[in-house]
């Protein structure tokens, strides 16, 4: 055999060695792809089964949770607590801010007479508002200028009431009830009949009817309010009420001393963007 002939099968062999070398490596990413394939199916049917059993525990068992109190107030609540139950849709909250956020009082002026388009980001998806600052200037006033500065950002909505009245209660950065904004502000179109539709967005107050501020709820199952001064209605929900009511189904945890509870699933504030809306 010649020096070329002995070359070309020098080549030759190492040709072949390498096509060997890559059909085993396609052969053991294919074998790497089954093997996953199934481990993550198992997964899911271990998942399926520990849905099925957290969903059966859930449906045999009578709590307290969610006691009526006939007011909707700014009292403190329970601390949010990794939810039992995971709702499709929601990622994890994020933490409970824990630097102190106050604000002043802006001038209803900024919103008389105006219509507002409020974008709220959560943790669970976006719930657009409808602001009404005809009706309601003061308050939709407040909601503008907490939202422009940022005031909400990652916080939680802290109480979630399912016995008597049926409200989501959103607002406060620490996510207890507690926060003090640093203002308040009086009540604007309470109803006459103190019933509150579902969709409808209003203020949380205590005891003082001047004591309206940052803590808002939105209104997810006919309820009736009585209260001589009543709450204030300045807007209601125009898309993403399929996410409080996901969050009103999966629970509260069980009332904390002053009566009141945390949603199960946390469902927190990411952003709040709001644009004027043009007739």
């Amino acid at each position: 055999m010649s020096p070329i002939e002995r070359d070309r099968a020098r080549e030759k062999r190492r040709y072949e060695k390498h096509q060997a070398k890559l059909a085993r490596r396609q052969v053991e990413a294919r074998r790497n792809k089954q093997v996953l394939g199934i481990v993550l199916a198992m997964l899911l049917v271990i998942g399926g089964f520990v849905g099925v059993s957290l969903a059966v525990s859930k449906d045999g068992k009578t709590t307290a949770s969610g006691q009526p109190t006939g007011q909707v107030t700014d009292q403190p609540t329970s601390a949010v607590t990794t939810p039992a139950v995971h709702v499709a849709g929601c990622d994890t909250p994020p933490k409970v801010p824990t630097d102190k956020r106050t604000a002043t009082l802006p001038d209803k002026a900024t919103a008389a007479g105006k219509t507002f388009i409020a974008t709220v980001t959560t943790n669970c998806g976006v719930i657009t508002m409808e602001l009404d600052g005809t009706k309601a200037p003061q308050t939709v006033a407040s909601f503008l200028g907490l939202a422009r500065s940022g005031y909400w950002a990652d916080s939680p909505c802290h109480r979630l009431t399912t016995s008597g009245i049926f409200v989501l209660q959103c607002g406060d950065p620490t996510g207890t009830g507690r926060g003090v904004l640093g203002y308040g502000f009086g009540v604007e179109n309470a109803p006459a009949d103190f019933t509150f539709a579902p969709g409808t967005l209003a203020m949380a107050r205590g005891s003082d009817p001047n004591s309206n501020g940052g803590q808002f709820f939105i209104v997810y199952r006919s309820t009736v309010l009585q209260d001589a001064t009543g709450y204030s209605i300045f807007g209601k929900i125009t898309s993403g009420m399929d996410i409080v009511d996901k969050i009103a189904a999966a629970g509260a945890t069980p009332p904390d001393a002053g009566g009141n509870t945390a949603p199960v699933q946390p469902i927190s504030i990411l952003t709040v963007d709001v644009t004027e809306k043009k007739a």
